[in-house]
């Protein structure tokens, strides 16, 4: 019996997740905001940091994917998250994905650090780049491994 009513507590006890996420709900202009930033070039990363100084390791990571992929960085825009905590917070409710770097192409959501070293290692990455124009330099240089 104890147990039932602990249970019962903790359902009307205040959940940390249901009070962030309702207090970042999105509102109409920061979706129009958001629309417009990860639309702005065809290769949108959301990162903690810059791509010469990431500040986390995980940005880090997908910067060097990129790198290792020849990717110009003319080609794709980065947005530092640290910057504004309007955007950090709002990329992640935009997404409903809980965390940072974001990859966005032709203003899609691609996914985080996890699913840009996937898409690498199994070679999706290559025809995904060549979907928004651009040419992975692995085409180019069998000598590369991934």
């Amino acid at each position: 019996m104890i147990s039932l009513f602990r249970v019962a507590a903790s359902l009307t006890r205040p959940n940390i997740h249901r009070i962030l996420s309702a207090s970042y709900a999105l509102s109409a202009e920061q979706k129009t905001r958001l629309d417009s930033m990860v639309n702005k070039e065809k290769l949108v990363v959301f990162m903690k940091g810059t791509p010469e100084e990431p500040r986390c390791g995980f940005s880090r990571a997908v910067m060097e994917i990129l790198r290792f992929h020849g990717v110009d960085q003319n080609k794709f825009v980065t947005y530092n998250i640290l910057e504004d905590e309007d955007t950090r917070q709002g990329i992640k409710e935009y997404s409903n994905w809980p965390t940072i770097p974001q990859v966005y192409m032709n203003g899609e959501f691609v996914g985080g650090c996890d699913i840009m070293i996937d898409m690498h290692k199994n070679g999706e990455l290559i025809e995904e780049l060549q979907n928004i124009g651009i040419r992975s330099s692995l085409l180019d240089d069998p000598e590369k491994k991934v």
